[in-house]
């Protein structure tokens, strides 16, 4: 049973960081594309980072690049979704996915006070 479980989400203020962690369980993680996504209140799910099986291979929506950085460790099932720099419009729930799988964690609420 392919479970993906997210933690690490809070309330932060404007300029702080926080470091987002998924824990995969349930699938051959290492052979998975993982990605975080974000939704914020009235708004459609966005894709905000990815990150291919090796680790290698990366990419950000343009609006986190440059702050938000996307990891995995392999050994231990887990990705990891680092922020720096956040901003208010960084508030929402995000939500961990193996893409091929197309199954989504229950995701973690960031809330970013100005």
């Amino acid at each position: 049973q392919v479970q993906l479980v997210e933690s690490g989400g809070g309330l932060v203020q404007s300029g702080g960081s926080l470091r987002l962690s998924c824990a995969a369980s349930g699938f051959t993680f290492k052979r998975f594309r993982m990605t975080w996504y974000r939704q914020a209140p009235g708004k459609e799910r966005e894709l905000v980072a990815g990150i291919g099986g090796t680790g290698i291979v990366t990419d950000y929506a343009d609006s986190v690049r440059g702050r938000f950085t996307i990891s995995r460790d392999n050994a231990k099932n887990m990705v990891y979704l680092e922020m720096y720099s956040l901003k208010p419009e960084d508030t929402a729930v995000y939500y961990c996915r193996a893409d091929a799988l197309d199954a989504w964690g229950q995701g973690t609420l960031v809330t970013v006070s100005s």
